[in-house]
């Protein structure tokens, strides 16, 4: 047999190979999905109530990993390094996702990362013990101006949505927010309830999906009142222009095979469309907002160079 022959052969070997292993996909081995901040949180609530459902559409079985920690940068570089086989998929965050290109040299190219599918956009808000003294957003930054420094906010951590909305506040209202990052929710939850913090940031499903005794949110950072929260007011409406929203979906590591892609994103699209598992969504108070995977990133860059004109502005960390 000449050489010819031996690499035609060596190579239709190899691809029957790469083909039966997309064939195998997602049998031989469970999916781990990666939740980028502590159990508990809104991310992780999220990534539990559709893991039944993911798992009875692929017919996999799937594993929840939480690697918390740098507002997401710990999960994002292991996606960003994992292996594409369609074998590790994670959550995203916005704004971390991208604000945390605008404000730090990453230990992985965001590039490497594609994003699936967005499901929800849920608006942070500013929760305070229940006990407080503080009713209203104009409560808040009244006592930020009496004593400049002494009235503390804490977040899910640096460059995620609660801590840019508290910045903007800042800049807007011409007062000083102590910052204090934590871990994920449920440490921003303790620390509200046992008055750690002033006051804290939590979005509308962190709140409202849980016991909201101890705690009371006076104003959300969303464009409109939410369903879940109607008597909540917006800070816009409470006379102050911000606006922000956390953005959560999946995403892969970009070379991941375009047949499993469409497959896992098709399962996604299954899952929020199943009356049984949007009867979940309710009760968790989860704002869905379905984007498809290239809708969601064809969206990324605005949202960056909005992140840039922020950090342009008001930087929210020193350098």
């Amino acid at each position: 047999m000449n050489i010819s022959k031996i690499t035609v052969l060596a190579a239709g070997t190899i691809l029957a190979a790469a083909g039966s292993a997309h064939a195998e996909w997602p049998n031989d081995r469970p999916i781990q999905m990666i939740v980028a901040f502590a159990p508990g949180g809104s991310t992780d609530v999220m990534a539990r109530a559709m893991e039944p459902f993911l798992e009875k559409e692929l017919g996999a079985d799937i594993v929840i990993e939480n690697r918390p920690g740098a507002s997401g940068e710990i999960a994002y570089t292991a996606l960003a390094k994992a292996k594409p086989d369609g074998y590790t998929f994670s959550y995203i965050n916005t704004p971390g996702f991208l604000s945390m290109q605008v404000q730090r040299k990453l230990g992985y190219d965001p590039k490497t990362i594609k994003p699936i599918a967005r499901i929800v956009d849920d608006p942070a808000a500013v929760v305070v013990p229940e006990g407080s003294d503080i009713k209203t957003l104009g409560d808040f930054v009244a006592a930020a101006k009496a004593k400049p420094g002494a009235v503390s906010f804490g977040s899910s951590g640096i460059g995620t949505d609660d801590h840019l909305a508290i910045i903007i506040l800042g800049a807007a209202a011409g007062v000083q927010i102590t910052h204090i990052p934590f871990n994920g929710a449920g440490e921003t939850r303790t620390a509200i309830l046992g008055s750690q913090v002033t006051g804290g940031g939590l979005n509308i499903s962190e709140f409202a999906g849980n016991d909201t005794s101890g705690l009371r949110m006076i104003a959300q950072f969303g464009n409109e009142r939410s369903k879940q929260l109607p008597d909540v007011p917006t800070a816009i409406e409470s006379g102050f222009d911000v606006e922000m929203t956390s953005e959560r979906g999946i995403a892969a590591p970009s070379q991941i095979p375009e047949e499993i892609s469409e497959r896992f994103a098709a399962a996604v699209k299954a899952t929020i469309d199943n009356p049984e598992f949007q009867k979940q969504a309710e009760k968790l108070a989860l704002p869905l907002a379905y984007l498809s995977g290239p809708d969601w990133e064809k969206a990324m860059p605005a949202r960056l160079a909005r992140f840039q004109k922020i950090w342009d502005q008001t930087p929210w960390v020193q350098q």
